[in-house]
């Protein structure tokens, strides 16, 4: 079975684009034409249809997207039916499919988070599961280690929080422990110690355990770079939240190696941005369009991309 970082790191290259983008779908900021079908009281068939003209348009320009499940469950089993729906039509699409789940807990209980979001069963085949999902490292290693069974067992991926994008993750992340290390980067070695584990690096010298990195200042975001050699970092933060291209590209090792930049909302619904508002109605053809700038955004500061 094929190692997940093997597969994300081949799909990269095939693209020459190490980006992600996100598909965080919000009923108000649909196209028109399909917020006319949620008034009439279908919003899972408007987030799918909207889900699958994004997915057709970004996957000539993007190895991966990210599907953050949060947007999906406030209408229930359908929602849940079109998060999956739509993991199988990003596969149909050839893009690799991580769920944002951000799921964890005590041990029992993350062993059933893990085999309901990374193994086929209960009438989800392979292409409905995610390629990968992210995880909550707060539980420790009981809450984040069914997880990475179940990605070894199924050659899935896991990428564990370490550094987030939001705002106050520093009242936390931030804090200095009795060694001069913050938590953010004591987590960091953690994540690296499980990502080294026996069967769970592949031929690209990555680990099917990556983490999710926000760059924040410079001094940090290359000390976490440094202590973690086996972990691909899944990059948030770009386009609407405000991180720079010059800001990511420190989440790369020298050879241009070694991390997914991801963005979701400058992306996926670039139609309502004034450099697109006059061809809103071909929102497809918008988003495909952000999906390209947004690579070679990317790529500009990327080494040897």
């Amino acid at each position: 079975m094929e190692n997940f970082a093997d597969r994300l790191s081949q799909a990269i290259e095939i693209k020459r684009a190490p980006v992600c983008v996100g598909l965080d779908p919000l009923i108000e900021k649909l196209p028109p034409e399909l917020r006319a079908s949620v008034n009439a009281g279908g919003a899972a068939e408007a987030i799918l249809q909207f889900g699958r003209g994004a997915i057709e348009a970004i996957a000539v320009h993007v190895p991966a997207i990210k599907i953050n499940i949060a947007f999906f469950e406030p209408y229930g089993p359908d929602g849940l039916r079109v998060y999956h729906d739509l993991v199988a039509e990003a596969h149909k699409h050839g893009l690799v499919v991580i769920g944002d789940i951000k799921r964890a807990d005590i041990g029992h209980t993350s062993a059933q988070y893990a085999a309901a979001h990374l193994q086929a069963g209960a009438g989800l085949d392979d292409a409905r599961i995610p390629d990968s999902v992210t995880v909550n490292p707060y539980f420790g290693s009981d809450g984040v280690q069914p997880f990475i069974d179940a990605a070894k067992k199924n050659g899935r991926g896991v990428f564990v929080l370490v550094q987030t994008s939001n705002e106050s993750a520093a009242q936390v992340q931030g804090l200095k422990l009795p060694d001069g290390m913050t938590v953010c980067q004591h987590v960091a070695q953690l994540v690296q110690s499980w990502a080294g584990a026996e069967g769970l690096v592949g031929r690209c010298g990555y680990s099917a355990v990556g983490a999710v990195v926000s760059p924040r200042d410079l001094e940090s975001t290359v000390r976490i770079r440094g202590l973690m050699p086996n972990c691909v970092f899944l990059v948030p933060g770009f386009g609407a939240q405000g991180r720079t291209a010059e800001e990511v590209a420190k989440c790369f090792k020298p050879d241009g190696s070694g991390a997914i930049v991801t963005a979701s909302r400058s992306v996926i619904f670039a139609y309502g941005e004034p450099a697109y508002r006059n061809r809103a109605s071909d929102w497809r053809t918008c988003i495909g369009e952000a999906a390209s700038e947004f690579v070679n955004q990317v790529r500009s500061v990327c080494p040897t991309r």
